[in-house]
């Protein structure tokens, strides 16, 4: 039992910056942001601005995109300075990799299925 709990924990740790990556992308805001900061540094004014929120509002969601490791901040004088870090951006488009291809070889199959024009087994069935 022991082992089991230990092995567990251990998944949970090498997983938990996936999941703040994809918790953090789940936001349209947190999005909008990090496509912003792909053209360069941005002070939190200056992403606040297209958005219709309170300063303090988008400070939130840069806090969160700062724990996900998405963005660094500099803090200089009063201002913070914000870049994006595009390597959690790397390991969640990796994790997603492995699903593409499952689904494209499961829909090559089925395109294999409808181009022999193979009716299934239960179908034919029926018919009888």
């Amino acid at each position: 039992m022991r082992r089991h709990s230990l092995l567990f924990n251990l998944m949970v740790e090498r997983t938990a910056p996936l999941d703040r990556t994809f918790s953090a992308l789940s936001d349209p805001t947190r999005r909008a942001i990090l496509a912003r900061l792909r053209s360069g540094t941005a002070t939190v004014g200056e992403l606040a601005d297209p958005f219709d929120m309170s300063l303090n509002a988008v400070s939130k969601h840069v806090r969160v995109l700062e724990r996900a490791g998405l963005i660094e901040r500099e803090v200089q004088g009063r201002e913070h300075h914000c870049r994006l870090r595009a390597e959690p951006l790397r390991a969640a488009a990796g994790w997603t990799v492995d699903y593409r291809e499952f689904w494209a070889g499961r829909l090559d199959a089925l395109g294999d299925f409808l181009r022999k024009g193979r009716r299934p087994q239960s179908q034919s069935r029926r018919k009888r």
